[in-house]
């Protein structure tokens, strides 16, 4: 659970010439689902559309790059529903061979980012259409560099190793290469952002909180319509429903990087956090209802749902099972889907992920499950039907060409998101 600390004290070399954090641009990377780019892009033009210096520059295959200030970073740390993580553009060159790579490297100003006393670590290295090819030789060349500028300026030995301590912290640098082009991003989430906090159990194969989000943002979905999941799980759906409807901020329970890292101004990052606090709102017309087969995951749904309002009215989330009086907003029952019928008078949504499949090892009874959700359109007459799965044949057992079909991965399982429209 997030907590306040006390402000820190800024430390700056002149060379960055700027003397308050408002002042300088940054450009960052949200980074996504593959197929969710639109999703996050839409979002950080909202924030922007509030006051806030964000501006989209590109969107790429799962990225999406915006420039912002110090205060942007945050808005978009707390407040993206859909992106994995933010990390910020810490250095960009061509580079065509490794005495390019290390010199861009070595030019990068990282004593402006990582304090003295924290370690470094190139966690991921992604080429595409370039020159330099070997990732395992790109990651020990831009560490190395990274390390020495680093030891250099800090009269320094060696970087700061976690395993020889392990308190010590650790800043995580991706590289992305596109056309020779060297992208050196530096990690300000920590965990990934689908650890919102609320789910302390997920059930077999859970979808990711920001997977959820996504096909939650694309289907076009508003509080104004009921909301109904068939194959509710542990929730996840109808609780990022839940967020969106009462406007709650999704990373207003969990701490960041960017905490640890030079750039930081907690005075900014609470300032940001009670805005977002101040949205929330219980008191909206919220219609969200689901159902399961299994008694025992409709009771971790409704524990995940009453973590979700401990987060939003500013408690530690409580473990184990809770009563489904503490998470009030959402009405979850345990009915199997061939029985799952409309608990509202006008048509919503049903935005469902069906258990079965790859992810669970048994296709053929995904097969049987997506013939069986034929009968959805009976029981809920009007509705629109979003369905993502990792199958791509759903169209045919469900028996109806979808109006509309997109590739997005949840985590590393490629999987395809239909709509039929009523």
């Amino acid at each position: 659970m997030y907590k306040y600390k006390k402000p820190a004290v800024w430390h700056y070399d002149c060379s960055l010439c700027y003397t308050t954090p408002m002042e300088k641009t940054f450009t960052a990377v949200a980074l996504c689902a593959v197929g969710a780019e639109k999703a996050v892009s839409n979002e950080i033009k909202k924030l922007a559309s509030k006051g806030s210096a964000l501006k989209v520059d590109d969107s790429l295959y799962g990225r999406v790059r915006f420039t912002t200030d110090i205060c942007g970073l945050y808005q978009a740390l707390i407040g993206l529903r859909a992106a994995d993580r933010v990390l910020l553009e810490a250095g960009q060159f061509k580079a065509m061979d490794f005495d390019a790579l290390f010199e861009g490297a070595s030019c990068v100003e990282w004593e402006q980012l990582v304090p003295k006393g924290m370690g470094l670590k190139v966690a991921k290295v992604r080429v595409n259409r370039s020159q330099l090819k070997a990732e395992t030789t790109i990651q020990s060349m831009v560490h190395k560099a990274a390390a020495q500028r680093l030891c250099e300026k800090y009269k320094m030995n060696r970087l700061p190793e976690p395993a020889v301590n392990t308190h010590v912290k650790v800043a995580e640098v991706r590289v992305y290469i596109e056309k020779d082009f060297v992208s050196l991003l530096l990690d300000l989430s920590g965990d990934p952002l689908f650890k919102r906090g609320y789910r302390s159990e997920g059930g077999a194969a859970p979808l990711r909180e920001t997977t959820a989000a996504s096909i939650l943002l694309l289907s076009g979905w508003k509080r104004k319509f009921p909301l109904y999941d068939p194959f509710c799980g542990s929730g996840t759906i109808l609780i990022e429903a839940a967020m969106y409807a009462w406007d709650m901020a999704p990373g207003l329970g969990r701490h960041f990087a960017i905490e640890d890292m030079l750039i930081a101004d907690t005075q900014i990052e609470h300032r940001v956090r009670d805005e977002f606090r101040a949205k929330i709102d219980f008191t909206r017309l919220v219609r969200i209802a689901g159902s399961d087969d299994d008694l025992r995951t409709i009771s971790i749904a409704q524990s995940n749902a009453a973590r979700l309002r401990d987060i939003a009215e500013g408690r530690d989330p409580q473990h184990g099972i809770r009563s489904k009086n503490d998470a009030p907003g959402i009405e979850l029952k345990a009915v199997p889907m061939k029985e799952a019928a409309s608990p509202f008078a006008d048509a919503g949504f049903i935005l469902t992920n069906p258990p079965y499949g790859k992810r669970l090892g048994d296709q053929n009874a995904a097969e049987e499950i997506y013939k069986e959700m034929a009968g959805l359109s009976s029981r809920f007459p009007g509705w629109k039907i979003a369905v993502i799965t990792d199958h791509s044949g759903f169209e045919s057992f469900f028996g109806k060409k979808a109006d509309f079909c997109k590739e997005i991965s949840n985590g590393a399982i490629p999987s395809y998101f239909y709509e039929y429209n009523v």
